[in-house]
């Protein structure tokens, strides 16, 4: 009996693309009594791994947290395997607003000694006396009350890419640095200031909003369903949206936009950005914001240091990967003497740019020939479905909202396992890129 994740991501992304189907990305937890978390893991592995469902999942005693890509066409079938337990009938399940049928790439199912770690013990106080839930009409009323504190419980690199106008951004690493830090700042404000507070998708709140009723804080409202239903709801009544910029989320996508403000720089030149990326350097990967000029000349790498070492042999590479303190540097969440624009704590609720300006910025004339399928990120290569002929030495722009927009020259590409100089129409070819593409992505020629 399968019990875990038999494939690598490649094979699953090759497998997606096969298949052809739509996926939809989504998210839910749940608090509950779970006598046997081990068990109960087991059972849902297969489950879901019978429906294709892919994703990382946490599960405890106190509950389950989880973030899944699962197809559209077994959309029912999965809320019936969530539905067979008594605690999670009529969950609500946090559907992104982007989708990317690549957004996960495995089935991984861990049993933790809490769903999100949040250095608190659970004895000490009722976890079960939570704060009012607010849809998106009713906190942004109670935003515009001048007696309304809000408070960002996300880490420093969530926030710096979008959140709610006003919101005290805490410039921490993790959750649990968070609640003494709020804790403290607002000791003065807890009888009369509304405590209103958000977080990605609701769990941190849960959590959060019973520990400062606990603390004394008379008025605490969290926002239901988190930034994630936020933007459903706003989208389908058609709401103004208080929060600004970019939503991040912790799949490959990174983000998923909300508005069109840009709020953020590029890390290393500082100019209007707010896309994410891993450096290109697998003894680094730190995460950070890259814009696409600063992409093009560094290679996807966060400093100097990293652009020298993936120009090393891969033999070179993996002894500098080698022992336990070179290993605990690899993905860093953005902190690095080597990011000069990087911003947390204090942060601007004021637009630096839009995206579609942005992205307007390459002017050139093209024509559609293509779009991506796959990238292959061990082997740094990229796969794109040919709707047109494309040759060694043409000149082409790769196009989209997370990727931006990218001019390269064709130096080699295979088709079929065969080096070739010229593909046509329906040709899957692959290439070797420096930066990852998505499904979302576009393949131009430059005429």
């Amino acid at each position: 009996m399968q019990l875990y994740n038999t494939l690598s991501a490649e094979e699953r992304a090759r497998l997606i693309d096969e298949a052809g189907k739509e996926r939809l990305t989504l998210s839910f937890y749940a608090y509950a009594k779970i006598e046997n978390p081990k068990k109960f893991r087991d059972d849902l592995f297969i489950a879901w791994n019978a429906l294709d469902a892919l994703g990382r999942i946490y599960v405890a005693h106190e509950g389950i947290n989880a973030q899944m890509s699962v197809p559209a066409d077994q959309f029912e079938a999965f809320r019936e395997t969530l539905e067979a337990y008594d605690f999670m009938k009529g969950i609500r399940l946090n559907v992104a607003v982007e989708q990317d049928n690549h957004s996960f790439l495995k089935l991984t199912i861990k049993v933790r000694n809490k769903i999100v770690a949040d250095g608190l013990n659970d004895e000490t106080f009722d976890v079960t006396n939570k704060g009012i839930h607010l849809k998106a009409q009713e906190f942004n009323d109670l935003l515009a009350n001048p007696d309304t504190i809000v408070v960002d419980f996300r880490n420093h690199y969530e926030s710096e890419v979008g959140h709610f106008e006003g919101a005290i951004t805490p410039d921490v690493e993790n959750f649990r640095e968070s609640l003494p830090i709020i804790n403290e700042q607002l000791q003065d404000f807890k009888e009369d200031k509304n405590l209103l507070m958000y977080c990605t998708g609701g769990i941190r709140c849960e959590k959060a909003s019973a520990y400062f009723k606990h603390q004394g804080f008379k008025n605490v409202y969290q926002l239901e369903g988190g930034i994630i239903e936020y933007a459903r709801q706003v989208k389908e009544e058609g709401l103004e949206s208080k929060f600004v910029g970019k939503n991040f989320v912790f799949d490959h996508r990174l983000g998923e936009r909300i508005t069109d403000d840009i709020i953020a720089q590029c890390h290393q030149c500082g100019k209007p950005c707010d896309n994410h990326t891993n450096c290109a350097n697998d003894a680094c990967h730190l995460l950070f914001i890259q814009c696409d000029d600063c992409k093009a000349v560094m290679e996807n790498t966060c400093s100097s240091e990293c652009l020298e070492i993936i120009h090393l042999p891969v033999e070179e590479q993996l002894a500098l990967r080698k022992g336990l303190q070179v290993g605990n540097k690899v993905f860093r969440k953005g902190k690095s003497e080597a990011l000069k624009f990087k911003n947390s704590g204090d942060l601007t609720d004021k637009p630096l740019a839009k995206a579609k300006d942005i992205r307007q910025k390459i002017k050139v004339k093209k024509t559609l020939i293509g779009k991506a399928e796959h990238y292959y990120t061990k082997s740094k290569i990229a796969q794109f479905l040919l709707s047109n002929e494309l040759s060694v030495g043409d000149k082409v722009l790769i196009s989209g909202p997370t990727t931006g927009e990218q001019e390269i020259v064709i130096n080699e590409m295979v088709v079929e396992g065969n080096s070739v100089t010229t593909a046509k129409a329906g040709d899957q070819i692959t290439f070797e890129l420096s930066f990852r593409v998505r499904l979302s992505d576009k393949l131009y020629k430059i005429l």
